[in-house]
């Protein structure tokens, strides 16, 4: 494994070149990056309304599971698998259903009053503008819509869990990979559109496309897909657990296989859709995607990897200035909260995400998290669009990290 500074030296060198591709007169990525279609992401994320929010440890949740493992069959994955688990926490005692408006579809309504952050600023406000009140809703009846409400009765147990993944193995360097990743569960009484089937989708969607027959990749690419995000990042903790120790053996010994290529870097997708802006003095969001939107890329700079990580980062950056058709990327420092977490140790991790998780999802920017509002109706076309610019951001980096090329 590289040292250090070896792994920041590489991925800088890496960075240097990302752009190499774009001035060709054939770019392979610029190819794929073309048949990244917005009716196609939407229909995936739609396909994943019909389990409601997908709940961990429900008859909704498993169903999910499978239809997952479906698409990425039909997409071309050959070599489909399954990590299994147990989550059997404490019970915990009940939660008081809270105040709610769900008079919604101008979102005039949408969060509570403002205030500032710790309390601080004239009316409310901060250095980080207004803040509006976040919170898990589980109650059913604050969901207006009867049908959503219906899919999301049953309550969740505990149990056996599972989570599928899928491998694209590379031609000359298949005992290296990088992972490409969202969470499939949810919860709020809701579809789960934006949290996170907006990143679920952007996952199947680069399946599709790296697994076309004229594709090829000199690394390994593992599409993985986590369950109980929501519960505590049970799912990606598990995957962890199971399979750090195995990365990089060559199993059966001269197979020239390996179930767990080497760890180069973890990409998560969580949350893609929604940058609106920071709540007004009256704690309402606009219904209106800003101008100003972007996919924000965040490493976590408290990580051992933080240098190695951010390295990462500007990778993809570059990647998105080069390929993106409709809004930037930016980088920040604060990755929290998400399944890249258990990996941030172990291996360069980033995040992506509409806005940064802990001081603009976190402040209550947006209204739809955990919330009845993460429902298909909410999202504009804009909304998706965000989606698929942060799917064109990761599909150029990786298809130039893992060395791509399309057969004629």
């Amino acid at each position: 494994m590289l040292s250090k500074s070896q792994a920041i030296v590489v991925t800088a060198l890496l960075s240097t070149t990302m752009g190499a591709f774009a001035q060709q007169t054939d770019d392979p990525v610029r190819e794929l990056v073309s048949r990244l279609e917005l009716e196609s992401y939407k229909n995936t994320i739609k396909g994943l309304t019909q389990y409601g929010d997908r709940r961990q440890g429900t008859t909704r949740n498993r169903n999910a599971v499978d239809w997952i493992e479906q698409q990425l069959r039909e997409v071309g994955c050959e070599n489909i698998e399954r990590i299994r688990y147990t989550f059997d926490p404490e019970p915990r005692a009940p939660r008081a259903p809270r105040a709610r408006s769900n008079e919604i579809p101008d979102l005039s309504t949408a969060t509570g009053g403002a205030v500032g952050r710790n309390g601080s600023g004239p009316g409310g406000s901060s250095i980080y503008g207004y803040r509006a009140s976040t919170g898990v809703n589980r109650d059913l009846n604050a969901q207006s819509d009867e049908r959503i409400r219906a899919l999301n009765v049953e309550e969740p147990v505990n149990g056996e869990r599972e989570e599928v993944y899928c491998t694209k193995i590379g031609t000359t360097h298949p005992d290296e990979m990088y992972i490409i990743s969202a969470h499939m569960d949810g919860h709020g009484v809701n579809e789960a559109v934006n949290d996170d089937g907006s990143g679920t989708a952007l996952v199947i969607e680069l399946a599709r496309i790296f697994n076309s027959p004229d594709v090829q990749t000199e690394r390994s690419i593992r599409f993985a897909l986590w369950n109980n995000e929501e519960t505590g990042l049970n799912g990606s903790s598990a995957y962890v657990e199971q399979r750090q120790s195995l990365q990089g053996i060559e199993n059966p010994p001269g197979s020239g296989l390996y179930p767990e290529p080497r760890w180069l870097g973890m990409v998560q997708h969580d949350m893609m859709l929604w940058d609106h802006g920071a709540p007004r003095a009256d704690g309402t969001v606009s219904r209106d995607q800003r101008a100003e939107a972007d996919v924000n890329i965040e490493f976590q700079s408290a990580s051992e990897l933080s240098a190695e990580s951010m390295a990462l980062a500007f990778v993809f950056k570059a990647a998105a200035d080069a390929y993106n058709t409709d809004y930037p990327a930016t980088v920040g420092p604060h990755m929290t909260n998400t399944d890249s977490t258990p990996f941030m140790n172990v291996v360069p991790s980033i995040s992506m995400r509409e806005n940064e998780r802990g001081a603009h999802t976190g402040g209550g920017w947006n209204p739809t998290w955990h919330t009845p509002l993460d429902v298909w109706t909410t999202f504009s076309d804009k909304d998706f669009r965000l989606g698929l610019n942060a799917a064109q951001t990761t599909l150029s980096a990786i298809a130039q990290l893992t060395g791509v090329t399309i057969t004629k």
